[in-house]
């Protein structure tokens, strides 16, 4: 059961009295985000999202520099003039998108600057970029006090948010007292997704390729997972602010581009969300 979702405070008033749940829907398209919620085929997601997706620019084309961004405080931008003042932000001088009502940390990242004031930091990874396994995919997990990957919850994984969602139920079963601060990367929209088709046969060389079709039903997949994510964050005595949002899109031959790490409407036009999910999970 999917809770009606509160407005967002302000974010200085949320630290410190909220846990807080940060999901990038790794690689999910605007476009078709907005139509699967149109369409009715994503119902969770549309009980936390009244008034639907908003429309965002993403401040980077591919994973890693989008979340080096994100983690900076620089969220995605709405898609209209500005200015914009941000959620959080790192202090720097002469920003003119910090306003009254950001969060401003002196560290360099809101997951530092949250562990500075007693959040207990968890990142379940998902792409590469969280693995891990390379100098590369090291950077940004270990920016948490506590970081998990496996090739289970990996993309090449078509139960990926499955396993993810394992291993933050253990994660989170522990009876430590802080605020949490959880941030999942779901890795199921990043390519390959041409396993979530019905009907295709699983054998390699068989399958047809990824595209907007194998995409959204990837969405799907996630969405009826959501319900469970949700159960598992509201199991702590606090309201839980939540970010929802894709990094960046991918092409599929529109306008003759391919994949993503390019400028392209289909790439960084991304969806966004912001909400508080009452107290009241169950264990």
């Amino acid at each position: 059961m999917i809770p009606t979702p509160l407005p967002a405070p302000p974010f200085p008033e949320i630290v410190g009295n909220h846990d807080i749940l940060f999901v990038t829907l790794d690689t999910l398209r605007f476009d078709i985000a907005a139509a699967e919620l149109a369409a009715g085929r994503t119902p969770n997601l549309a009980a936390m999202l009244p008034g639907g997706w908003e429309r965002r620019h993403t401040p980077a084309t591919f994973t890693f520099p989008a979340h080096q961004a994100f983690f900076a405080g620089f969220l995605p931008t709405p898609a209209a003039p500005g200015p914009h003042p941000r959620l959080y932000a790192a202090a720097f001088p002469g920003s003119e998108s910090t306003g009254p009502h950001t969060w401003t940390f002196p560290q360099a990242t809101v997951v530092e600057a949250l562990a500075a004031e007693g959040y207990r930091t968890v990142c379940i990874g998902g792409v590469g970029f969280f693995s891990g396994t390379t100098e590369l995919g090291r950077v940004l997990p270990s920016l948490f006090e506590e970081s998990h990957w496996s090739t289970d919850t990996g993309v090449t994984s078509p139960a990926s948010f499955d396993a993810q969602l394992d291993v933050l139920a253990t994660t989170l079963a522990s009876t430590d007292p802080r605020p949490r601060f959880v941030f999942v990367n779901v890795a199921a929209l990043h390519q390959p997704n041409h396993f979530y088709l019905d009907g295709i046969d699983s054998t390699p060389g068989t399958r047809p390729p990824d595209g907007p079709d194998s995409h959204a039903a990837a969405l799907r997949y996630v969405d009826a997972r959501v319900p469970r994510l949700v159960d598992l964050v509201r199991t702590g005595p606090r309201p839980v602010y939540t970010i929802v949002c894709s990094d960046h899109g991918t092409a599929y031959g529109d306008d003759g581009w391919s994949g993503h790490r390019l400028a392209h409407e289909a790439v960084w036009t991304v969806p966004y969300a912001q909400f508080v999910l009452p107290v009241g999970g169950v264990r």
